[in-house]
């Protein structure tokens, strides 16, 4: 795992409609792009980790979710 100041760069792929809401809010806050999806990881961290994977089967009982 690397470590918290680790500054690699990485490249992300986002729509146009949704980069353009991205930017709109970093600019709204005077933060950015970085910051503002940083502070949507953490605050959907646990709802996304929560999701079933793609290849994961569904639990007993057909929550089929």
């Amino acid at each position: 795992m690397p470590s918290f100041n680790d500054k690699r760069k990485q490249s992300l792929y986002f729509s146009e409609e949704m980069l353009q809401e991205i930017q709109e809010e970093a600019i709204r806050q005077d933060r950015s792009l970085s910051w503002v999806v940083q502070q949507a990881w953490k605050l959907a961290r646990q709802q996304i980790t929560s999701m079933r994977a793609y290849n994961e089967a569904p639990p007993p009982g057909g929550g089929g979710g």
